[in-house]
């Protein structure tokens, strides 16, 4: 392939490659023609290309060759000379004059007419001159041409006409007579070219749209007959369009001929109500029921309308929307459009579709609201017409009950659009209930009085509608129907209507959040309970009473169990009462009644039936074995009752049908739902009726099931056209061809209340008949595999002999069977059955498995496929072979791989047959995926084939090509991740997949397109190297426009994945487009673009893509291109409509270049409209995670000082905190907007905002922070939350808002607070209303969450005040205590901040503490386990009523932590006495032991709580532990204690952030502290009570006197399992066993400051522990505590560069002293043991001490203090211990020689120590060997003067140890202990010379040595004087310096005013010294 990448042609290479090869090299070589000619100069070589390419033109090319072929050759001229052209269009056209027609020539003329086409779409008026011939030349052979060349003369012609533009006029006419004719050609792809060829003409022909209007429409009509959906959508678009341009015509010209839009519309309404001209010319049509228009043109015109509006754009439709809209609606009232009921509901769906495409999408917000008014206006005019006639009944009824009729699929489509409106609007439309002019609600609820059923449902559906966009709209609805049904039971429209309504109302209950109050359900059931009580009393309203009460009672089962629970016995009397309660009284009945009690009967049974079945399946809970029987008995009867009825039926007429298949259906539906067992005695006779059922034994009309398509596998949707379902128009593109898109409400008016299935707007039920057969063959699926295996074969013979074959294998299927059926039936024609009937075998041959069974099957179908010649068995066979493969699996089927794909592989080269090879590259496919690596083998002939077909097989068969971009698909897939290698064979498999994905790109349609972007997303994850980003990523953009769902679909899937790893290039290569083709607005790039759309589409899948895509740019994006993003949130949360203005001038600008090259159509036809209300959402939470991924990026977003001086540096840096002023206005916009969900969303990012914001400092006020500013923002953003008719939802959250914004610190001045604290305590006093105060519009768990909000907020606001106030008392007071008594003094404020806040939460505490201990109370019992539930108070808590109790939980558990945390807070600051009555005090008193249970029960939190509850819970235990009351309750009661302690070492092993285990070291620190203070008090009394006996008291603490710790019941030993983990979590090489495992003798890492704090911590509990043990005690636990203390002082004494101590040595060393000074410890018994124990542990650390040269270097100091510690304090123990001696001799000399001067100061201060012990047995042996090192050390100082302090200060602590030793010296030695100190000191001393130069450092050395002398002097007069006798010279130094010394202090004297004090010790000490 490389070889083909060159200039030009390289025919040695091509010459040598085999024939079948050819064709692929010629083409790899004309992609990179294309892709290079642009960038090259071509002069040279043009004359030798124009021949290549020449030459190409007559080798019969294939259609993707000769489309690229004629592109470069027109490429090449316009780049190159063109003198030549003309010479080459002459040949082209001598090759389409040419008379041979033989089918090896065509290739060659359709490149030339290619060729032709492509010249003048590059070149256009360049070869104005020669246009006439060419076009006459064109035309002529189009005359004789096959279809093939017919379509490809049509594209060129279209070429042309774009290319030349007017200058074609003289030529129009030609072309529309010839092009004329070939509307109706009997090929589909020529109706599309003539329609696309057609389309390209009327830009410039007038006549097209004046003259010839009506000759276009028809002939648009006729083409759309017998049509499939690509000639359906093409020539839509052409009659769409040329109406439009009728109306408004492009050319001023013809502005005079202009139609009307009634005219235009009249046009369009005749295709619509009339269809093509003839019925009965084909006679095709006879089969659909002669006369009624033909549905293909109905659908046909449905689009061309919404092509026709969208082409107008959306303010034309503004303007003429009222004009509009009756039009449409005329059209179903129109007779001809309602002929039958099914032919009425396909009409309604059609007007539906043109309603919702047009108004959904065009229209904006405002607009919206607008055309919902006229709909208003619509449906109240029709009303007044219905019921003129109602009142009226006596004059011609005739005409007014055809009138009425009429007008109800009026209704429909109205109420149904309004609906969709509302719904589409949500929060936003409520100005449209809110004005009384509009008047909606009446309007809506007038219709429900409508005499039809239909028109009623769509009223009720509507009002549904409405309550779900408008929550607080649902209670006062349904309070409203409750009572017009109460005012209204006689009139049996209202009771239907009313009941529909609220019925419809109670399913959507499901959709609000917030719900209805409870009480509601018990209104619904008494309603419905009255309703069929008084069924009886009047026969003109029994039937309607009987369906309303029952529908009311199936809506109300959607509320779920919480509502259900309490109405189910009375639901299951009422059933149990419907049905005759024995045989006999069936029996019985049967005799009785007359035609209309039997109506009653079997509608009140199906309505039970109905309500059982929305029982069973919302309330799943519910159903326990009891109830199941008590329902058994009534469905039991039912049973039997079926085969009484066709006797019922014979003796009163036929008109009983009906409602007997209804009670079959709802029968059938509920047993799907119950478990089989629980009817397994009835199964014979259930069979039986079901076998009749779809075999239709008892009926012969022809009605069909909706299953089969939905059964079939979904990859099949290529045979059976099912893809449609995903295209734009699914709503009415089902109606040419099945009964199942014949869905209507009225059909089944349960389905008002059920749930929608997903992707549905409106439900829609299938008729009665359809769904009947439906139920039962899925109800047939279910049971079947339970039934016994005699019976099986009997119902299938059966089944065999009388039934429809489809329906048999529907059944099939469902259940699998274990029987093996004649294949013959794989020859059945229809491709869905073919479909079904190949599924079925595949699943069979799943089920059995067995391996002769699938090789019996496999060798049929080969045999069969060898053999035969006709289509239809060549296509099922496939098929069967690839199912097969499918469902058995590659290893299961392996054998019989090669001859399948042989077999396939043959097949599909069969060119004679488009369908067979289609579905045998399906079945290729199928095989291909299923075998995965086993399909290894054959990758390369398949595809080398695939590449054949994809070059030859023309582009009009596009089914083939689909299956082609499947199989290449699924072979990308099989050979996978080796793409990317770089071998030969598999750089050929990657190179043949990379051609085959460009052939697939540049198909026409876009099912191909969506393959081979598939493709390409794959190969792309395999191989992303080789997938070309720059060329692949314009093309997707420009998808993103198309009409085609599934193209958008597919280019946004693989959007997302090119996103996730490159989001950079993407955007860049999009951007570029952006730029070369001006498609769009050049400044939002793909992101608006995305953005855009979202308002556009409605599809989930395509939606939830986009929002991936956008994520995953955001987050690899948005940090480095900030201020681009927030600009981009900020337009779409703004959704002003000016942003969009500027676009459209843009567009004016243009020169005309640029418009051609611009894909005009689309920025016509999707005219942007401002953000919805969905986007905006979206928007909102893009900006918190901007702010979430700044934060995980860089400080300084949010520093404003570093992020200005980043900004100095770079103005390119752009950093978040200075958006911070945008920031807070998009959280205000969408805080305050009309939608809830927006306003969530904004308060949510408001809160974030606060979070991360609320201490940043503003550099230019210091002591303020930047959020200051925004105060007032903040307010108003969070005042309307808390109006009256806020949601509760939005008012929890603001209320947190308010706690972060009063608790952020950002406002200190009191008064600027009152505003928020205002709203908080506003909501406080509602709180405190209590329960039934307010009127109630949502759930009671609504007002739960709402009221728990406000109490959390307060409790997180009491928080902040009180660790504010705790800090301020901990720092020095400034000011008198006085302020904090006086609190009405707020003069003092100013003064007192840190106390402001608590002044503010104080007035409501005595409240606030009693609110805040019910709701604990409350979250106590709720938490309780299931099988207390008994003991709960039966009316509820303080805050929740019984009946929401699973609701309420939920938001217990959201606010319980900081509620308990302040609680803990309250009780402590008042010491457990909540106020002065007695009978507070009581209850405060067992209130604490109760706080011990709540917190008990919380320690143990579920892994899904937030880690906030967890600290907040431990913080509050932390803070209860403070007050004395409950440390004497937890020390009392000692096994409190150990659980608790067990509680939190459960909560570390399931918690892993450092900040909870440091909590929990908190909390165990206070446990054991209130049991050391508890013994303490334990030993004193004791020791004042028995004076006598001393030893008494030491036996107390734990280990008693034997020294056991019995685990479970000992505090120490819990406290030590605990402390242990933590160490070992944070230093594993603690655990012995860790250590000694090879794999850890590695690395020991450098704890983080964190974990250091937690050692530290741990340790020093640890040292703690030993005080609660007896002596005894002590000897059991101090081994181990000892032996964890010195390890963590090895493994963190560590050196560091500035000799900091680390937290976990200084707790280490401290713990030692600790240990070593206890003092209850040395008792006879335990003396021994203790003195080993302190020798052993000494031991170890001098052990631990010696240097190593792997490990880091020990802080050597750290060891000498431990040393040290243990000499000073346990001198008995160790005296005489000579080792031990020695080692620590060692250690202090190491650090005497230590080249550290630190090390050297430190170890004199700890030496210093040493020699002073009181002990001499101890000081002495160190005296001895350690002062002659020091003195050595100390006299070298004069030959190496001191650099830095460090080192001075070394030299410093050595001389004070010298002095000290010379005070300790006894009198007689002091001379010659003085003779070496004295000398030292002088020769530190400096003469005059020395002294000026020397460093700073060394004149103090000098100072301090002379400061030494003369305070040594007179300490010790005699010996000094001995000393300086001795040596002059030493004399004569001191003297000099002294004298200096004195003339520098007269110098400074006389400079300033002479000290009062100072200067006399120094004279005094000069006296006295001579």
């Amino acid at each position: 392939m490389e070889l083909a990448h060159s200039l030009l042609l390289n025919e040695e290479a091509l010459a040598q490659i085999t024939e079948a090869k050819r064709p692929v090299f010629i083409f790899e070589w004309l992609r990179f023609l294309d892709k290079v000619l642009v960038a090259t100069d071509v002069k040279e070589k043009q004359k030798k290309l124009v021949e290549q390419l020449t030459g190409l033109i007559s080798s019969s090319p294939g259609p993707p060759t000769r489309k690229l072929l004629a592109k470069n050759l027109a490429a090449l001229y316009s780049i190159g000379d063109t003198f030549t052209v003309f010479q080459t269009l002459d040949k082209c056209n001598d090759i389409i004059k040419s008379k041979d027609d033989t089918a090896a020539y065509l290739p060659t003329k359709l490149a030339a007419v290619a060729c032709v086409g492509a010249f003048y779409e590059k070149m256009g008026r360049m070869l104005g001159s020669s246009f006439p011939e060419t076009v006459n030349n064109l035309l002529k052979s189009l005359k004789s041409a096959e279809s093939q060349g017919r379509s490809e003369i049509l594209m060129s012609l279209q070429k042309v006409l774009s290319g030349l533009g007017g200058a074609a006029a003289s030529c129009h006419r030609d072309i529309y007579k010839n092009a004329r004719s070939l509307l109706t050609d009997r090929s589909m792809a020529v109706r599309c070219a003539v329609a696309k060829c057609l389309l390209e003409l009327q830009n410039e022909a007038v006549f097209m749209w004046t003259a010839e209007l009506e000759n276009v429409a028809t002939l648009c009509f006729k083409a759309l007959e017998n049509s499939n959906y690509g000639v359906r959508v093409a020539v839509s678009k052409l009659l769409g369009t040329v109406m439009a341009t009728a109306l408004i015509p492009k050319q001023a010209t013809a502005a005079s001929s202009r139609a009307t839009l009634e005219e235009v519309l009249e046009l369009m309404a005749t295709g619509f109500l009339r269809g093509g001209s003839g019925f009965l010319k084909s006679g095709g049509e006879m089969l659909k029921v002669g006369g009624s228009v033909n549905r293909e043109v109905r659908v046909g015109v449905t689009q061309a309308y919404v092509v026709f509006v969208t082409t107008l754009g959306g303010q034309w439709l503004e303007r003429n929307f009222a004009t509009f809209l009756s039009h449409v609606l005329d059209l179903v009232s129109h007779p001809r459009a309602t002929q039958t009921h099914v032919e009425a509901v396909y009409s309604r769906r059609c007007v539906s579709f043109i309603l919702r495409a047009t108004v959904g999408s065009l229209l904006g917000e405002k607009a919206q609201i607008a055309a919902a008014k006229d709909i208003c206006q619509a449906i109240g005019k029709q009303m007044k017409a219905v019921e003129a006639v109602v009142n009226d009944a006596n004059s011609e009824n005739k005409a007014g009950a055809a009138d009425i009729a009429a007008s109800q699929h009026v209704m429909v489509c109205a109420l149904q659009e309004l609906g969709s409106l509302v719904q589409s609007l949500n929060a936003t439309a409520s100005p449209l209930i809110q004005e009384p002019s509009i008047g909606l609600l009446e309007t809506v609820t007038s219709v429900l009085l409508h005499p039809s059923m239909a028109a009623r449902l769509a009223a009720a559906w509507c009002l549904r509608c409405v309550a779900v966009a408008l929550p607080f709209q649902l209670t006062p609805f349904l309070d409203r129907c409750a009572e017009r049904l109460n005012n209204l039971k006689t009139s049996p429209e209202a009771v239907s209507g009313y009941s529909f309504a609220m019925a419809a109302l109670l399913g959507g209950v499901h959709q609000c959040p917030l719900g209805i109050p409870h009480a509601k359900g018990k209104m619904v059931v008494s309603i419905a309970e009255d309703l069929l009580r008084t069924a009886a009393q009047n026969s003109r309203l029994s039937l309607q009473r009987t369906q309303a009460g029952w529908l009311l009672l199936g809506a109300l089962m959607t509320l779920g169990p919480s509502v259900v629970r309490y109405h189910l016995p009375k639901m299951l009397l009422l059933w149990r009462n419907v049905f005759p309660r024995s045989l006999k009284e069936l029996e019985a009945e049967k005799a009785r009644g007359d035609s209309f009690t039997w109506q009653v009967t079997l509608e009140g049974r199906a309505g039970a039936l109905c309500a059982m079945r929305s029982f069973v399946a919302h309330c799943p809970e519910l159903l326990t074995e009891d109830v199941i029987r008590k329902l058994m008995t009534p469905i039991e009867c039912a049973m039997t009752m079926m085969s009484h009825i066709p006797s019922v039926i014979k003796a009163h007429g036929a008109h009983l049908k009906a409602s007997a298949a209804m009670v079959r259906l709802r029968l059938y539906d509920i047993l799907a739902l119950l478990p089989p067992k629980t009817y397994e005695g009835s199964f014979n006779a259930l069979l039986r009726e079901l076998v009749a059922e779809f075999t239709l034994t008892d009926n012969s009309a022809n009605t069909t099931t909706s299953l089969l398509r939905s059964l079939c596998h979904y990859d099949d949707s290529v045979l059976l056209g099912s893809w449609l379902q995903e295209t734009d128009h699914k709503s009415i593109e089902d109606q040419p061809n099945s009964a199942s898109g014949s869905g209507a409400l009225e059909h089944d008016p349960s389905s008002i209340y059920l749930r929608i299935p997903a992707g549905e707007a409106v439900p829609g039920p299938l008729p009665l008949g359809v769904s009947v057969i439906d139920a039962s063959v899925a109800l047939f699926g279910v049971v079947f595999p339970h039934v016994s295996y005699k019976h099986r074969s009997v119902y299938i013979y059966v089944q065999f002999q009388n039934s429809m074959r489809s329906l048999l294998f529907v059944a099939m299927e469902r259940s699998v069977m274990l029987f093996f059926p004649s294949s013959t039936d794989l020859e059945c024609f229809f491709h869905l059955f073919i479909c079904a009937a190949g599924e079925a075998l595949g699943r069979m041959a799943q089920v059995v498995g067995e391996a002769t069974f699938i090789a019996r099957m496999a060798q049929y179908s080969f045999d069969k496929l060898k053999s035969a010649r006709d289509v239809v068995s060549r296509t099922g066979h496939s098929l069967a072979l690839g199912c097969l493969h499918r469902y058995v699996g590659g290893i299961g089927s392996g054998q019989h791989l090669k001859t399948s794909v042989s077999i396939l592989l043959a097949l599909a080269q069969d060119g004679t047959s488009p369908e067979v090879q289609t579905w045998s590259l399906h079945s290729l496919a199928l095989i291909v995926d299923s075998s995965g690596p086993m399909y290894r083998g054959y990758v390369e002939p398949t595809l080398s084939l695939v590449l054949t077909l994809l070059l030859t097989v023309p582009p009009s068969h596009t089914e083939v090509h689909q299956c082609l971009g499947r199989c290449l698909g699924a072979i990308i897939t099989t050979v996978g991740p080796e793409l990317q290698g770089n071998g030969a064979t598999i750089s050929t498999i990657r190179s043949s997949c990379l051609v085959g994905c460009a052939i697939t790109q540049d198909h026409s349609d876009s099912l191909v397109q969506a393959a081979a972007i598939s493709c390409l997303q794959q190969l792309h994850m395999f191989a992303p190297r080789h997938v070309n980003l720059s060329s692949l990523v314009p093309s997707l953009c420009v998808h993103l426009c198309s009409s085609h769902l599934l193209l958008r679909r597919a280019a946004v899937a693989c959007l997302r994945q090119l996103a996730q790893r490159e989001a950079a290039e993407v955007c860049e290569y999009a951007m570029s487009l952006a730029k070369n083709e001006l498609v769009r607005d050049e400044m939002t790039g793909l992101e608006g673009v995305l953005f855009g759309m979202l308002d556009r589409e409605t599809d989930r899948k395509l939606c939830s893509d986009i929002h991936d895509t956008l994520g995953h740019m955001l987050s690899s994006l948005a940090v480095e291109n900030l201020s681009h993003w927030l600009m981009l949130c900020k337009d779409v949360l703004a959704a002003s409509s000016g942003k969009f203005v500027c676009k459209d001038l843009k567009k004016d600008e243009m020169d005309d270049d640029t418009m051609f090259t611009t894909l005009g159509e689309e920025d016509k036809t999707k005219p942007s409209v401002a953000p919805r209300w969905a986007t905006r959402v979206f928007a909102a939470d893009c900006l918190c995670r901007v702010i979430i991924l700044c934060e995980n990026a860089n400080k300084a977003h949010f520093d404003l000082a570093l992020a200005r001086s980043a900004r100095l540096k770079n103005p390119k840096n752009d950093f978040l905190v200075l958006h911070l002023s945008d920031l807070i206005r998009m959280a205000f916009m969408a805080a305050t907007d009309h939608s809830n969900q927006l306003r969530m969303a904004g308060l949510q990012a408001l809160e974030d905002i606060i979070k991360k914001f609320a201490s940043v400092p503003e550099p230019e006020f210091p002591g303020h922070v930047i959020l200051e500013q925004y105060q007032a923002n903040v307010g108003a953003a969070l005042r309307p939350a808390f109006s009256q008719d806020t949601p509760s939802d939005i008012t929890a959250k603001a209320c947190q808002v308010c706690s972060a914004w009063i608790g952020s610190g950002v406002v200190s001045d009191l008064n600027d607070l009152r505003r928020v604290h205002n709203l908080l305590v506003s909501s406080l006093d509602k709180v405190q209303a209590g329960k039934g105060s307010s009127s109630q519009l949502y759930r009671e768990s609504a007002t739960t969450m709402e009221k728990l909000a406000v109490l959390k907020a307060w409790a997180e606001v009491y928080i902040v005040a009180m660790k504010i106030k705790k800090e301020a008392e901990t720092k020095p007071k400034c000011v008198s205590k006085s302020t904090e008594e006086d609190e009405d003094d707020f003069g003092t404020v100013d003064e007192l901040p840190p106390d402001s806040l608590i002044t503010l939460v104080q007035p409501e505490l005595p409240a606030l503490s009693r609110l805040w201990l019910a709701a604990l109370k409350d979250y106590a019992l709720l938490t309780l386990p299931a099988e207390f539930a008994t003991q709960l108070p039966p009316d509820g808590g303080a805050f929740y009523t019984p009946e929401t109790i699973d609701t309420a939980r939920l938001h217990y558990r959201n606010s319980w932590a900081p509620i308990l945390h302040a609680v803990a807070l309250w009780l402590n600051s008042t010491g457990f006495n909540a106020s002065e009555s007695v009978e507070e005090t009581a209850a405060a008193i067992p209130n604490s032991q109760k706080q011990f249970k709540v917190i008990q029960f919380l320690c143990s939190p579920r892994p899904e709580e937030p880690v906030e509850h967890v600290t907040s819970c431990l913080q509050a235990l932390h803070t209860l532990l403070d007050s004395p009351c409950a440390r004497i309750h937890i020390a009392e009661d000692q096994l409190l204690g150990v659980e608790l302690l067990s509680v939190l070492h459960r909560l570390l092993l399931t918690w892993d952030p450092p900040s909870v285990q440091l909590l929990v070291t908190g909390v165990v620190q206070q446990i054991v502290r209130a049991a050391q203070d508890y013994l303490q008090e334990k030993r004193n009394t004791l020791n004042e009570d028995d004076i006598e006996e001393k030893e008494n008291p030491l036996v107390l603490g734990e280990g008693g006197e034997s020294g056991g710790l019995v685990p479970g019941k000992s505090l120490v030993f819990a406290a030590m399992e605990l402390l242990m983990f933590i160490l070992v979590r944070h230093m594993p090489h603690l655990n012995s066993k860790v250590s000694d495992s090879p794999s850890h003798i590695a690395a020991k890492s450098h704890l983080s400051e964190e974990s250091a704090r937690l050692v530290a911590a741990t340790v020093t509990i640890l040292s703690d522990l030993p005080s609660l043990c007896s002596p005894a005690g002590c000897m059991t636990v101090l081994p181990t505590i000892l032996f964890l203390i010195t390890r963590v002082l090895k493994e963190t004494a560590v050196k560091s560069a500035d000799n900091q101590v680390p937290p976990p040595v200084s707790a280490a060393l401290q713990g030692i002293k600790a240990i070593v000074t206890l003092p209850t410890v040395k008792t006879d018994e335990t003396q021994k043991q203790w003195a080993s124990l302190i020798r052993s542990t000494l031991a170890s650390v001098l052990e631990y001490s010696q240097p190593e040269t792997s490990k880091p270097v020990l802080d050597e100091v750290s060891i000498l203090t431990a040393i040290a510690l243990f000499l000073w304090s346990a001198s008995t123990e160790i005296i005489g211990v000579q080792s031990l001696q020695n080692g620590c001799i060692n250690r202090f000399k190491n650090a005497l020689n230590s080249s550290d001067p630190w090390v050297q100061a430190k170890c004199y201060q700890l030496l210093l120590s040493v020699f002073q012990h009181t002990n001499r047995a101890l000081s002495t042996p160190y005296i001895h060997s350690l002062a002659p090192i020091m003195v050595e050390k100390l006299k070298a100082v004069e030959r190496n003067r001191p650099n830095n302090n460090l080192e001075l200060l070394a030299v410093q602590e050595g001389i004070k140890v010298l002095e000290t030793l010379v005070a300790l010296g006894e009198e007689q030695n002091r001379v010659q202990l003085l003779a070496l100190l004295v000398p030292t000191l002088i020769s530190y001393l400096l003469n005059e010379n020395a002294f000026a130069s020397a460093s700073t450092v060394s004149k103090d050395l000098h100072e301090f040595a002379l400061q030494n002398l003369m305070h040594i002097g007179p300490l010790y007069p005699h010996a000094f004087k001995t000393v300086m006798g001795a040596a002059p010279e030493l004399k004569t130094r001191l003297e000099t310096a002294v004298r200096a010394s004195q003339a520098s202090k007269a110098k400074a004297a006389a400079r300033q005013p002479p000290p009062t004090v100072h200067s006399t010790p120094t004279i005094k000490l000069k006296t006295s010294f001579f």
